[in-house]
């Protein structure tokens, strides 16, 4: 096998393409050139292989969010850098592969949507404690319940039977939930850093 690194990243897109159903154990050993024993010697089913995916593409973004955590002094500042990865990663939700996932391979999807609430709880967790520490989060609040609380909202767009999603953007709906959940968690010295991204 290629590249391990690279064999995932492929076999992330093609997945995403054309669904975590629809594409077979044939068509991934097709699509690499290799026979589907060589395949089955690495993945003993098409189950482990999805999980391995999944596990890959997760870790990959919490790596990048935690490179701009680095980069990103201000932690207010931080939650309002374009993060692209956390955008990606919720709306990806509604992806033709994860759309197979529910349907098809429900223990894999919860197993993973678990894994995807405690790894980005970590980084939201980490934020608040550097916040606070810049005295631009309140102390008053448990900060893994309002991280999860975050998540959750922001996951909510593609399954609540409240909002209309033709009615209301993903764009502006992700904006109204960061001023929810910034105004709740900052001080009064967060919020005049916050006053610069008030995006009405």
């Amino acid at each position: 096998m290629e590249d391990k690194k690279q064999f995932l990243q492929k076999a992330t897109e093609l997945f995403i393409e054309h669904g975590s159903k629809t594409l077979t154990m044939d068509d991934m050993a097709r699509e690499f050139g290799m026979s589907k024993k060589t395949l089955y010697q690495h993945y003993r089913n098409k189950e482990a292989l999805i999980e391995e995916v999944l596990d890959f593409k997760l870790n990959d973004i919490v790596e990048k969010m935690q490179k701009l955590d680095v980069e990103v002094e201000n932690a207010v500042e931080r939650m309002f850098c374009r993060d692209e990865q956390m955008e990606k990663a919720v709306s990806s939700n509604k992806s033709m592969m994860i759309r197979q996932l529910v349907k098809y391979y429900p223990a894999i999807y919860h197993k993973h949507v678990a894994n995807f609430s405690e790894k980005f709880t970590e980084v939201l967790v980490k934020n608040i404690e550097k916040g606070r520490k810049q005295g631009v989060y309140r102390e008053d609040f448990n900060a893994e319940i309002n991280a999860k609380l975050f998540i959750q909202m922001m996951m909510s767009y593609d399954s609540s039977p409240i909002f209309e999603v033709n009615k209301i953007n993903r764009h502006d709906f992700n904006i109204e939930v960061m001023m929810l959940y910034m105004n709740a968690i900052t001080t009064e010295k967060g919020k005049e850093v916050l006053k610069k991204y008030n995006l009405k």
